[in-house]
Formats: C-alpha cells, structure tokens, sequence
C-alpha cells in the first residue's frame, strides 16, 4: 500500500456516517446506508468512515460491524473508506481481518472502553493492532488516554497515517503536533465549530457529521480553509454551528453531554429526503422541541450557501 497517496487521500473531510436501523430499531438496513453513502459521494465526499461513534459502534454486534463496513466500501466506489474499530485487543483483530477482506483503505482504532486502564496497556493494545496490519492506520484520540507521548511513538509505524484529534484542547492539539516528528495528517476530530482553530494549528482534515446531509455547505468550508478565506470559513462555520450546537445538546430529562449528536444527524438526513430511522440505546431520538430547532435550522443553513 502506497501510505504517501493514503495520506493524500485523507486530507480534507471525513465524512462518519450513520448506521440505519428499521423502525423497532432491530436490523441494519443495508440499502438505504448505500443509498445514504452513494448519495454523499455523488456530491464529493472523498473520504467515509463507517462504525465510528456517529455509527452507532458501540450499539452494533460484531457481525453487523462487519457488514455495515463492507456496504459502504462497495457503495463509496473510489472514495477512502476507513473502518472503525475498537473493544478487546481480540475483537478488534478479527474486526480487522474482516475489515480487510471488505476491501477498506484504512481502519481508525478507539482506544478500549474498559473500566481500567494503564498507559503501557494502551500502548500495547495499539501496536498490537498496527503490527497486525499493511493497512494505514488512524489513531484516535479522545480523552485523556492516548496520550501525545503514544501519539509520538505509534506515529514512527509507516502504517500509521493521521490522527483523529477529538479533544477541543487548541493548545494541546498544537503541542501534540509538535512534539510528533514522523509526518501523518492531523484531523481535526470534533467537526466544524473548531474547523478554524484547528486549521491554523497545522490541522489538514476534519470529520463532519452533518455533511451527512448538507455536504456541499460542509465541502464549502473546507475549501475556504484550504484557501486560507478566513472570513469565509468563518461565516460557513457561524451559518453550520447552530446544527452543532443542538448536537452537543443533553435532550430532554438528561444530564449527560452531547446525547443529541447522533439523533440529530439521522433526523437531518430525514430533512435532506434520506434514510436517518431512530438510534438503538443507550441513546434516544430527538424530542419534538429539538426536531424543531432542527428544521430551524436545516432551512437556514440550505437557504444561505
């Protein structure tokens, strides 16, 4: 595999995408995710990940893991497909030989969800991956547990090609950049609202959940980036947050951060004449407040860009 042409490819906005469920919320719904992924390919996403946390990971099975990744790398056609993957250091490596075999491009690895934790552990855990594989690899980092001196040495892998940087932290984000040598693509991984800060930072992509389904004013911003239009992204970015901010939102009869995020992507796609269908628990479906503010808010965005 030619890692140089991945990074190439990686540069830009990556698109998570959903994973759609039937009505009670029982199955996968494999031809309405082609259609979905066919449908923001056909209007420029270079690059998708399936199975990350706006797909629903973690609320998936392992075979269903497996095959929602397969679906979207044969619906995104020559578009970067990397696959999410994370849990125990075994069921992430049969994940991956799986992944393979599906034909992706790269895989992102989440750090384990495990109550805990130690920093030779985790270390361990990602080389186990990385050896495993001639795929690229990109590292996600969330939270405190991968930390820039892991960063720093996973990044001497030559499969090792971005960083996924999902932490609103602008310092430490420039701190991690410089104290890593080894060239990969920094990504901003907390979407449009830091779109500007990261940029300046030295960050050449970021991951979009709400390109999902208005992907061209998403595509519009990373242009002005590229340009260094700062006034431009600024504006796309101010025209966008309102979406993200109802995204960060806790919902109704809740206390805990950002319940709204994938909810509110699948009921944007539901505006956009797409497949969105509910989310599994532990989350819950907008209330009728938030798909509201939601329309608000669609309209507005598809009627200034």
């Amino acid at each position: 595999m030619d890692y140089e042409e991945l990074k190439d490819g990686l540069r830009g906005v990556a698109f998570t995408n959903p994973t759609p469920f039937s009505e009670d919320g029982e199955d996968v719904l494999h031809d309405e995710l082609a259609t979905n992924v066919e449908w923001i390919v056909d209007r420029g996403a270079e690059v998708v990940i399936p199975c990350g946390n706006t797909g629903e990971y973690y609320s998936l099975s392992m075979d269903e893991r497996a095959e929602v990744v397969a679906t979207t790398a044969e619906a995104a056609g020559d578009a970067t497909v990397v696959g999410g993957l994370g849990g125990s250091t075994k069921s992430a490596l049969g994940l991956l030989s799986r992944y393979e075999t599906a034909g992706v491009d790269a895989v992102m690895v989440m750090h384990p969800v495990h109550t805990y934790l130690h920093h030779e552990g985790i270390r361990r855990y990602y080389e186990r991956i990385v050896e495993a594989t001639d795929l690229g690899v990109v590292l996600y980092k969330r939270g405190p547990e991968l930390t820039t001196d892991h960063l720093a040495t996973l990044a001497e892998y030559d499969n090792v090609v971005a960083v996924k940087y999902a932490d609103n932290d602008v310092k430490a984000f420039s701190g991690a950049i410089s104290d890593t040598e080894d060239d990969v693509v920094w990504s901003n991984g907390i979407a449009e609202r830091f779109a500007l800060s990261f940029a300046i930072e030295g960050a050449e992509a970021f991951t979009t959940g709400i390109g999902n389904f208005v992907p061209e004013q998403v595509l519009a911003l990373n242009d002005a980036l590229r340009e260094e239009d700062w006034d431009e992204a600024r504006r796309i970015r101010d025209l966008l947050r309102p979406y993200e901010d109802l995204r960060e939102d806790t919902g109704d009869a809740n206390h805990v951060p950002a319940a709204n995020n994938v909810p509110a992507v699948k009921f944007g796609q539901e505006l956009a004449g797409l497949y969105g269908g509910p989310v599994r628990e532990p989350l819950v479906d907008l209330s009728e407040a938030d798909r509201e503010r939601a329309e608000t808010y669609y309209d507005r965005i598809t009627s200034e860009v």
